[in-house]
C-alpha cells in the first residue's frame, strides 16, 4: 500500500469518525458504546448529562466502574445487572426495557450489537429520558379513569334514584316499553303506590326522617318481589313495581302492604309507614304503557278512598267512579263561580230551656233541580280547595241573614263549620271577626265547629287560631265526636267548649232502654271537663228522651227540624220549639210519681 493510498484511507476514517461523533452529539438519546472486550469505546455528552457520570470516569474506559456509579440511582439495580449480564452472554441479542430511578425519572433502554461487516465488535447502549412522557401518560390514564368513573356516575344518576338506589322514572319507562314489546301473552303487571300521609312525616319529624322512611320503604319493596322485577321511585313518595311473567301479582301486592305494617325507628321516633297501592295488568284493552299506568293510578286512588293502607286491582267501575268524581268537582267549581251555593239552617234546642238557642248554618248545592248530599260535595270541596270559598260564603250569608234573629236575644248563637283546609290558611280569626263586625253580629254569638281530625297533627297554627277565637268570645265545638282520632282523656287539652256527639252513637238508641256505657261516659266526662254536650242526628222521641234523661244539654236532628232555607226558618224554629215542648211534657210525665 502506497503512502498516498494510506493517507486517503486515514482521511476517510477521520471523516467517518467525525460524522459519527456529530451524529452521536446531535441525538437527544444518551449513547454508550462498549467494545467486545468490555471497554468503553465511546459516549456522547447526553449520556454523561443523563446519568451524571464524570467525564474522567468514562475516559478510563472501565465499563464496570461506570456501571457501579449508576447502579445506586436505580430503583431495581439487580434487574439492571441481570439484563446486562444476559446481553453480554448473547452478543447477537437485542433488547428494549424501561428503567425506573429512585428520584422518579424513567429511561427507556435500547441495546443492540455493534457490527463490523458480519462480525460483532461490541454493543451499543441507547438511553432515552421518557420521564415527562410517562408522567403525561399517567395523567392521561388517570384522566381517562376519572372520566370513566364520572360517566358511570352520570349513567347511575340518569337511571337510578340517588336517595334509594332504586331505578328512576326513565329506567322504569324503558323497562316497561321493553316488556310490552315482548312476546304476546307474557304477563305484565304494574303496581303503583304512594305513602299515606307522608307529608305529615316531613312536617312533624323533619325531612331527614322522611328520607329515612323512603329508603326503608324502597328496601322493603325490593325484598317483596323477585330479583328480576323492576322497583322504581318515580319521585316524592311515589313508587312503582314492574313484574313481567309473574304468576301471582296480587300475592306480591299483598306482601308489599303487609311489609309496611312493621314500624321503623328514626332518631328515637317510631314511624308507621302506610301505603295505598293500585294494581293493573296488561289486557286486550290495556296494552300500552300510558293506559297501564293510568289504570294503576286509578286503582291506587280507589285504595286511598277505600281507607288507605291496602291494595286494589283495577276494575272498570273505578273508571266510572273517577269520571263521576271529576264531573262532580267540575260542577262544584262552576257552582261556586256562579254563586249557586246556598245556606240552610237547622235549629238546635236547649234541653233544659225547651227552646231554640242556636242555629247551625249548612252549605247546600242544588244541581239540576236536585240537592247534592253534603257527604258527596263537601269532600270534593276539600280535595279541590273550594271549601275555603264555600266556608267564607256560608259565614257571610249566615251572619247577614240571621243578624236580626241574633240581635233579638244575646243568648242566641250561630254555628258555622270550619274545615281543616280553611284552618291551614291561617286567617280564620281575621276572616270570622271582620265578617261579624261588618254584619253587626256579636262574636260571642258565634260558634265555630271543627272535626276531630284538625287536632290529629298537633298543629300549632290550628291551636293558635282556635285560642285566638275563644279569646274574642267565639265558642268552639268539636263536631262528630267519636269518629276520629280524639279520646276523652285528650279533651282537656283541646281549646273547645262544646262536644257534639256523632249521630252514629245516637242511632244506637232504639227503644230507650238500652245500656250504652260509651255514650253515657261521653256525656259525663264532657260535663266533668266543663263542656256542654250536643247530640246530633236525633230522629225519634226515644232517642231524645234517653239523651235528656242523661243530661245532654242540646239536641239537633230531624225530629226537631230538617235544615231549611232562611225564608222557612221562622216556621222551622216554631216546629222545633213545639217538638221540644212536647218532649219536656213527655219527660216530666214519665218522671211524675203519679205515673
Amino acid at each position: 500500500m502506497t503512502i498516498s493510498t494510506r493517507s486517503e484511507e486515514d482521511a476517510r476514517l477521520r471523516e467517518a469518525m467525525s460524522l459519527l461523533a456529530a451524529t452521536l452529539e446531535s441525538t437527544a438519546d444518551g449513547i454508550l458504546v462498549v467494545s467486545g472486550d468490555g471497554r468503553i469505546s465511546s459516549v456522547n455528552n447526553q449520556f454523561l448529562s443523563m446519568w451524571g457520570v464524570p467525564r474522567a470516569l468514562v475516559d478510563t474506559g472501565d465499563d464496570e466502574a461506570v456501571m457501579g456509579f449508576v447502579l445506586g440511582q436505580l430503583s431495581d439495580p439487580q434487574a439492571f445487572l441481570a439484563k446486562v449480564t444476559a446481553l453480554y452472554a448473547d452478543p447477537e441479542a437485542e433488547s428494549h426495557d424501561v428503567l425506573s430511578f429512585r428520584d422518579g425519572r424513567t429511561f427507556e433502554r435500547y441495546s443492540r450489537p455493534q457490527k463490523v461487516g458480519d462480525r460483532v465488535a461490541g454493543r451499543v447502549w441507547s438511553f432515552r429520558d421518557v420521564s415527562q412522557a410517562r408522567r403525561d401518560q399517567e395523567r392521561i390514564t388517570q384522566a381517562m379513569a376519572d372520566l370513566a368513573a364520572q360517566a358511570g356516575q352520570l349513567r347511575s344518576l340518569a337511571f337510578n334514584d340517588p336517595l334509594t338506589g332504586l331505578s328512576n322514572r326513565q329506567l322504569f319507562n324503558d323497562q316497561l316499553a321493553h316488556a310490552l314489546a315482548g312476546p304476546c301473552g307474557t304477563a305484565v303487571d304494574v303496581l303503583l303506590l304512594d305513602l299515606d300521609d307522608f307529608k305529615e312525616v316531613n312536617d312533624i319529624h323533619g325531612h331527614h326522617a322522611g328520607d329515612q322512611m323512603l329508603i326503608e320503604v324502597g328496601r322493603r319493596l325490593r325484598a317483596c318481589v323477585r330479583p328480576s322485577d323492576v322497583v322504581a321511585r318515580l319521585g316524592g313518595d311515589e313508587f312503582v313495581v314492574l313484574m313481567v311473567g309473574s304468576l301471582d301479582a296480587d300475592a306480591a301486592a299483598a306482601r308489599i302492604v303487609e311489609s309496611l305494617k312493621e314500624p321503623l325507628w328514626v332518631d328515637g321516633s317510631m314511624l308507621r309507614p302506610s301505603l295505598s297501592l293500585g294494581l293493573a295488568s296488561i289486557s286486550a284493552d290495556a296494552y300500552d304503557a300510558s293506559e297501564l299506568l293510568r289504570r294503576a293510578d286509578i286503582a291506587m286512588y280507589a285504595a286511598k278512598a277505600a281507607g288507605k293502607n291496602r291494595y286494589l286491582r283495577f276494575q272498570p267501575e273505578m273508571m266510572t267512579a273517577l269520571l263521576e268524581r271529576a264531573d262532580l268537582e267540575a260542577g262544584l267549581r262552576a257552582a261556586v263561580e256562579r254563586g249557586e251555593i246556598t245556606v240552610h239552617y237547622q235549629p238546635i234546642v236547649a234541653s233544659r230551656l225547651g227552646r231554640v238557642v242556636k242555629v247551625e248554618a249548612l252549605a247546600r248545592w242544588e244541581r239540576n233541580g236536585v240537592l247534592v248530599p253534603p257527604q258527596q260535595f263537601i269532600p270534593a270541596a276539600e280535595r279541590s280547595g273550594l271549601v275555603v270559598e264555600i266556608g267564607t260564603e256560608v259565614l257571610l250569608r249566615g251572619c247577614t241573614e240571621l243578624q236580626p234573629w241574633l240581635a233579638a236575644d244575646p243568648a242566641r248563637s250561630l254555628a258555622v263549620n270550619v274545615s281543616g283546609v280553611q284552618l291551614q290558611q291561617g286567617n280564620v280569626p281575621e276572616l270570622l271577626l271582620s265578617t261579624a263586625a261588618a254584619c253587626g253580629v256579636d262574636p260571642r254569638q258565634l260558634v265555630v265547629e271543627v272535626t276531630e281530625s284538625v287536632f290529629f297533627d298537633d298543629d300549632c297554627q290550628v291551636h293558635r287560631q282556635l285560642v285566638e277565637l275563644r279569646g274574642a268570645g267565639v265558642r268552639v265545638a268539636l263536631d262528630d265526636f267519636g269518629t276520629g282520632y280524639s279520646s276523652l282523656g285528650r279533651l282537656q287539652d283541646l281549646p273547645v267548649d262544646t262536644l257534639k256527639i256523632d249521630k252514629s252513637f245516637v242511632q244506637m238508641i232504639r227503644t230507650g232502654t238500652e245500656h250504652l256505657p260509651i255514650l253515657n261516659c261521653m256525656i259525663s266526662m264532657a260535663h266533668g271537663l266543663g263542656l256542654t254536650v250536643t247530640a246530633e242526628g236525633v230522629e225519634t222521641l226515644q232517642q231524645a228522651r234517653y239523651l235528656v234523661e242523661r243530661g245532654c244539654d242540646s239536641l239537633q236532628g230531624y225530629m226537631l227540624s230538617t235544615p231549611q232555607p232562611a225564608a222557612n226558618l221562622p216556621a222551622a224554629l216554631a216546629l222545633a220549639e213545639a217538638a221540644a215542648a212536647a218532649l219536656r211534657g213527655d219527660t216530666a210525665a214519665r218522671s211524675s210519681p203519679l205515673l
